[in-house]
């Protein structure tokens, strides 16, 4: 049996730099352990014509990266995140002329699209607040006459960035609070009814913001939480859960994302704070239940994915609420809070599911390939452990590789 090569596709950003280079090079130290080759690459490193791809291959003994030109892998982990460049558009002519690899995961829908597929499967849809595109002023109004607290986000939104809350005060003004697309705390505003379109005006909501039901989520010290849930493929092509955190967002922001200064925290800690130990259960078995239903629902639709991140929100009387999906996650919180085993645990699962695929899709004949994405559970229970949504550090030696070659 040949051994199996996984290349790791990501973007350049600026002026070709790599981000998560940090994460890379651990990935790269676990993939030789696991007996996995393993290269990282961006679509400009692609010659077409020689069929090789000048890729940055980690080299442990030496300590620093190296460049090389290599053949294509036959397995590819996309980890290309949004950005509005011409990048971006290389991403998707790389996707449609070597679509015939096999991708560990597949490209998803932004959030709009996401939230009308969940919402066609009824199991998901009663976990799913209210959400509509924007499309003129009377979408948000009929809103805020619903619901005492209002939230507007865009849909290519990451980080936080751009998203506005709109809550209902006594006297029928609403308070106004958010970050701009820079991730900046804006200050809170007091607004009637009729200025709040004028205050608005030049925040572009009919190009990609949606409108979405607000969930109270803040803490008895005015900050709001919500958790992060990991689920990723196994060793043995099989979906679990890998672990789930708290994520409380700093003074003053309406959320709680870590790039944006928030904190993490256990989630069982936060759950004990709030509810009484059955119901605490309650709430964790309603939200692996609830994962594992999103990501087949997912696959489904996009063939192969191999991690899925949920932001999931508890409301005062425990009811469980999908907030967002996201299928490029980060998995940092584990090295923060001291749970290394459950940080490399999320490290090693795409790459020992890349070895299952090898294994079973690759190196096998088609009519004997087999795939598991059906089973809700893998027998041995999902472990829920403290989670958030960065990276550990960089190093100036992650940041700065040296090349050769």
């Amino acid at each position: 049996m040949t051994q199996a090569t996984l290349g790791i596709m990501t973007l350049y950003v600026g002026n070709r730099q790599i981000e998560e280079l940090h994460v890379y090079r651990k990935l790269c130290v676990l993939g030789n352990k696991l007996g996995l080759s393993v290269m990282i690459f961006t679509p400009e490193d692609v010659a077409s014509s020689k069929k090789l791809i000048h890729a940055l291959i980690y080299d442990s003994g030496q300590r620093k990266w190296l460049r090389k030109w290599m053949p294509f892998p036959k397995l590819i982990y996309d980890r290309c995140r949004f950005q509005r460049t011409y990048r971006f558009q290389q991403l998707k002519q790389f996707r449609a002329k070597y679509g015939h690899l096999k991708f560990l995961n597949l490209p998803m829908n932004h959030k709009w699209g996401n939230h009308r597929l969940l919402a066609g499967n009824p199991k998901i849809a009663e976990h799913l607040p209210e959400t509509v595109r924007y499309q003129q002023k009377e979408d948000l109004f009929r809103f805020l006459r619903k619901y005492p607290l209002v939230y507007l986000k865009p849909e290519d939104g990451t980080g936080g960035r751009g998203i506005i809350s709109l809550r209902r005060t006594e006297g029928g003004r609403f308070l106004l609070r958010g970050r701009n697309r820079q991730r900046k705390i804006i200050e809170p505003l007091l607004l009637s009814p009729e200025q709040i379109p004028v205050k608005l005006s030049d925040w572009n909501l009919k190009k990609h913001y949606l409108i979405q039901q607000g969930i109270d989520i803040t803490l008895p010290d005015g900050r709001v939480h919500d958790f992060r849930l990991l689920i990723q493929k196994n060793g043995h092509g099989e979906w679990e859960v890998t672990g789930c955190a708290g994520r409380i967002g700093p003074s003053r922001s309406v959320t709680s994302n870590l790039h944006g200064g928030g904190s993490a925290a256990s989630m069982e800690a936060l759950l004990r704070k709030r509810f009484d130990a059955d119901k605490v259960k309650a709430i964790r078995d309603s939200m692996t239940s609830l994962s594992h239903e999103v990501v087949r629902h997912l696959e489904r639709h996009f063939k192969q994915l191999c991690e899925m991140a949920l932001d999931i929100a508890v409301d005062r009387k425990g009811k469980v609420w999908l907030l967002e999906v996201n299928p490029k996650p980060s998995r940092e919180v584990f090295h923060r809070i001291g749970q290394h085993q459950t940080y490399l645990k999320a490290l090693r699962r795409p790459l020992e599911y890349a070895i299952w695929l090898h294994n079973n899709e690759l190196e096998k004949p088609k009519s004997h390939a087999t795939t598991n994405t059906e089973r809700p559970d893998n027998g041995k229970g999902d472990a829920f452990v403290s989670m958030n949504h960065e990276e550990p550090g960089k190093s100036d030696e992650d940041m700065k590789p040296k090349m050769s070659g």
